[in-house]
C-alpha cells in the first residue's frame, strides 16, 4: 500500500535525484507496408506511423503533467527497414520517409534503420547497411542498427570487417557536425526486439502489431542512495540499490500502462537501465565511486559495476513482471558526467571500459576515438565486443566515434543528452589487418547448444 512516506520520497527523487522516464517508446510493425513499388511501401509507412503515433508526444506530455513525473523523450521504434528492402529500391528513400513521419509526429528519434546480419546477408541487407552513412547524413532524427553476432549463431565477421568501413564512412558523411551520425549508429552482437533505447531500439519481428515500452532512468536516485550509507558492508549496498530500483521500476510501470491506455496500443516492458547525463548528479561513474573507488576507472571499477548491474536488475524483477530491453547499467561516455571526468583524466580507458561490458548493460558506448582510426581497428574494436557478448549470451554493442580531423586529447560536442566526448586514445602501432580480412563466420560457442 503507498502511504504519505513514499509518495514524499518519490517526489524528493524526481525534485532533486534526476530521477525521470527517459522515454516512451512506440514500437510499430512495417511488415504489412512491404511493396515491390519502394514509393507506394514508403507512402503506406508514413500512413501508418502517423496514424498510430500521432497522439504520442501529446499523450507523454499529459501524463507528466497529471503525474509529475518528467517524461523526457517520446520515441519511434519500427521494423527492420532492411526487410522491407528485400523487394529492392533504394534504401535512403525509406530513411527520409522516417524522417517526414518523424517531424509529423514531433518524437525525438525514430530507430530501426537496422539490419540483422548475424548469421549472413540476406536480400536488402548490404543495400542498407552501404547506405547508412548517407541516410544518417540527410536525416535527423533517424537511428540506426546492425546485429552482426549472436550466441547462438557466432559472429558474421563478413559483417564486422564491412561495418568498420561503414562507421568510418558515417564519421566523415557528418564530420562537418562534429561526426554526429556516428552517434545514432550502434553495432550490436545478441540485439534485444524490445529495446527503447537509442540509438539501437527497433521493433522485432516477435513483438505485436504495436506495442508502448517504458524507459526508466535514475542514476542519481541511487547515488543519493547510498550516500546515506558511508560505512556499509557491500551487502548491505546490494540491498538499497536493489530497494531503489523497485521503486524506480514501479513509476516505469505506472507510467507505461496510462500511457498504453491512453494510446489503445498494448504495454510492452519496463527497461529499467539505469541511463545517465551529463548533468551533475545523474551519473554511473558516481555511483561507482560512491561505493568507494577513488575514480572510476581504476581497479576494482568493473566488480563495482558488476555489483550495481546485478542489484538493479534484481530490484526491477521484483517490481514488474514486465521487465525487459537492456536492464541494467548503460556506461556511455560522452553521456555521463563522471566518465567524461574519468576519461579527461586518463584513468579511464578503452581497454578498462571493454573489461567493464563484461558485466553491465550493452557496451562501448558513445566513445570517441582519433579520427585517423582505419577501418580495420574499428572493425576489431566491433569483433572483441561481439565476442565478449557471444561468449557471455548477453547484448554487447559498439558506438563509437571516429573524429574526422582530431586526434586523443580534444573533444566532439553534441549537447543535451549525447553531452561531450574526451577523444579516447586507441592502440595503433600494430593492426589487426589480417584477421580482419580473413572475415568468414567465429563459430558458435559450446554455451549455444542448450537444447
Amino acid at each position: 500500500m503507498i502511504n504519505l512516506h513514499d509518495i514524499m520520497e518519490t517526489i524528493n527523487m524526481i525534485s532533486e535525484e534526476n530521477l525521470d522516464i527517459r522515454t516512451i517508446t512506440m514500437g510499430i510493425s512495417l511488415l504489412d507496408c512491404a511493396d515491390q513499388d519502394a514509393a507506394r511501401a514508403c507512402e503506406k509507412i508514413y500512413d501508418k506511423i502517423t496514424r498510430l503515433a500521432g497522439n504520442l508526444v501529446k499523450t507523454g506530455e499529459e501524463i507528466a503533467r497529471e503525474y509529475g513525473i518528467p517524461i523526457i523523450n517520446k520515441r519511434i521504434s519500427v521494423t527492420p527497414i532492411a526487410l522491407l528492402c528485400a523487394s529492392g529500391g533504394d534504401p535512403v528513400l525509406y530513411a527520409k520517409t522516417l524522417q517526414r513521419a518523424a517531424d509529423a509526429t514531433g518524437v525525438n528519434f525514430i530507430g530501426g534503420y537496422s539490419a540483422l546480419v548475424h548469421k549472413g546477408f540476406s536480400a536488402g541487407d548490404v543495400a542498407l547497411i552501404r547506405s547508412i552513412p548517407e541516410a544518417l547524413s540527410v536525416t535527423e532524427n533517424i537511428c540506426s542498427s546492425v546485429n552482426v553476432g549472436s550466441t547462438k549463431s557466432g559472429i558474421n565477421m563478413d559483417a564486422v570487417k564491412l561495418m568498420g568501413k561503414i562507421v568510418r564512412e558515417t564519421a566523415i558523411a557528418t564530420a562537418d557536425r562534429d561526426c554526429i551520425g556516428c552517434a545514432k549508429l550502434v553495432v550490436f552482437c545478441n540485439a534485444v526486439e524490445d529495446n527503447p533505447f537509442m540509438a539501437g531500439a527497433f521493433h522485432g519481428i516477435g513483438e505485436p502489431d504495436s506495442v508502448i515500452h517504458v524507459g526508466v532512468s535514475g542514476p542519481g536516485v541511487v547515488q543519493a542512495a547510498l550516500k546515506k550509507c558511508p560505512d556499509g558492508d557491500l551487502g548491505t549496498l546490494a540491498e538499497i540499490i536493489k530497494r531503489t530500483a523497485f521503486k524506480i521500476t514501479r513509476m516505469g510501470q505506472l507510467v507505461g500502462t496510462e500511457a498504453s491506455r491512453r494510446l489503445g496500443v498494448p504495454f510492452g516492458i519496463v527497461d529499467l537501465s539505469l541511463a545517465p547525463t551529463p548533468a551533475v548528479g545523474d551519473s554511473v561513474a558516481h555511483i561507482l565511486e560512491e561505493m568507494g573507488l577513488e575514480t572510476c576507472g581504476i581497479h576494482g571499477t568493473t566488480a563495482a559495476l558488476a555489483l550495481l548491474n546485478d542489484a538493479v536488475k534484481k530490484g526491477g524483477v521484483m517490481a514488474s513482471s514486465s521487465v525487459g530491453g537492456l536492464s541494467g547499467a548503460f556506461i556511455p561516455v560522452s553521456e555521463d558526467a563522471g566518465m567524461i571526468h574519468a576519461a579527461r583524466s586518463g584513468e579511464l580507458c578503452l581497454e578498462k571500459l571493454e573489461a567493464m561490458t563484461a558485466v553491465c548493460s550493452v557496451g562501448l558506448d558513445m566513445i570517441a576515438i582519433p579520427g585517423e582510426t582505419p577501418a580495420e581497428h574499428i572493425a576489431a574494436i566491433i569483433a572483441d565486443e561481439a565476442a565478449i557478448g557471444m561468449v557471455n549470451s548477453k547484448t554487447t554493442a559498439v558506438r563509437v566515434i571516429p573524429a574526422i580531423g582530431k586526434k586523443a586529447g580534444e573533444e566532439l560536442e553534441f549537447g543535451g543528452l549525447l553531452g561531450s566526448a574526451p577523444i579516447m586514445p586507441v592502440h595503433l602501432g600494430k593492426s589487426p589487418k589480417r584477421f580482419i580480412d580473413r572475415a568468414g563466420r567465429i563459430p558458435a560457442p559450446l554455451q549455444s547448444l542448450k537444447n
